[in-house]
């Protein structure tokens, strides 16, 4: 198969390859299963790194830093930029050339942009698969950028190692809304453009939220100070970086986070699979289109018709096995 052929391309160390691969993965075309099976087992060593945060809050210009100080160690980059989805195109807002202009040359680094496509939680559903792409391509850090912070974005604990939330003095009225969010969230707090004030009082009232809280095993996430545009504070979030992948080391703690993660990314799967079908078959089957009918008419309430197509066997068995009756 052709896409068989592009995974040993791929794997060969063709970032034509791997660009095609992840159009592929990202269109969830019909060969993404068998791809995603042929690298699995190459995936798993790549530190990923997820970096979120309110826009404007400076989280590209953190990730070109990082990814510049990753450079001058010798380690390869993979940047999966998330951006808002054109209401025109559906496609990524931003360009990879526009966003890190001075990496875009460098093969060491593989930048890839993808649009939202209307995923609640600031990651599209196909970003864990392209991370799992740059990571079997042997990228040693994967840097996930998203486009927002909030209670939806759990879902970058579900794809990163270590997730770094990046808020800004001016987030003071914000934070009060996401501090259950970002608690759960965040392995590190960055308060970036420092240089602005009240900068120092909203750490201080960022660290009294996470004294509150309770902390992962053995991690307490650090709060640093940062002016990104300058590189200053740059070398300690990265330095805070190796030692939070450290701490991971120890103990299972990465075993263990990445066991959670792959288990929620089989449920939700399975969640997509059986809501595909059940969509496209819905108005095949001629009891459930019936229960739709009454449901769009107002005749029935909806959760009343969810239980009873629930406590029908016959309906699912036929739509599981795509023979409407």
């Amino acid at each position: 198969m052709a896409s068989t052929d592009m995974v040993k391309r791929m794997l060969a160390g063709s970032p034509q390859a791997l660009a095609r691969l992840i159009t592929l993965v990202e269109r969830d075309c019909p060969e993404a299963p068998l791809i995603m099976q042929q690298v699995y087992e190459r995936a798993g060593n790549a530190h990923v790194v997820g970096v979120t945060g309110p826009p404007g809050s400076g989280k590209s210009t953190l990730v070109d830093k990082l990814t510049a100080i990753a450079r001058s160690k010798g380690l390869t980059v993979g940047i999966v930029a998330v951006d808002p989805s054109s209401p025109f195109t559906g496609g990524a807002v931003l360009g990879d050339r526009i966003r890190m202009r001075q990496h875009y040359l460098d093969k060491g680094v593989f930048i890839r942009s993808m649009a939202t496509k209307g995923s609640q939680g600031g990651l599209p559903q196909a970003a864990k698969r392209v991370v799992r792409l740059l990571d079997a391509f042997h990228k040693d850090i994967v840097f996930v950028e998203t486009v927002g912070v909030g209670q939806a974005e759990l879902e970058i604990m579900d794809t990163a190692d270590t997730v770094v939330v990046v808020l800004v003095p001016e987030s003071g009225d914000t934070i009060q809304a996401l501090k259950a969010g970002i608690t759960e969230i965040a392995d590190i707090f960055v308060v970036n453009k420092a240089d602005r004030p009240g900068a120092d009082l909203f750490a201080a009232d960022l660290a009294t939220t996470l004294a509150l809280a309770p902390a992962s095993p053995g991690w307490m996430p650090p709060i640093l100070k940062t002016e990104a545009h300058k590189g200053q504070g740059v070398n300690e979030l990265y330095t805070a970086l190796e030692g939070h992948r450290q701490h991971l080391t120890q103990d299972n703690h990465l075993v263990l986070r990445r066991r959670k993660s792959r288990r929620r990314e089989f449920l939700r799967g399975l969640r997509d699979v059986l809501m595909d079908g059940l969509e496209r078959r819905m108005t095949e089957d001629r009891a459930l289109a019936e229960l739709t009918r009454q449901v769009e008419d107002g005749s029935v309430d909806p959760y009343w018709a969810a239980s009873e197509a629930l406590k029908d066997d016959n309906i699912f068995q036929r739509l599981l096995k795509g023979q409407p009756e």
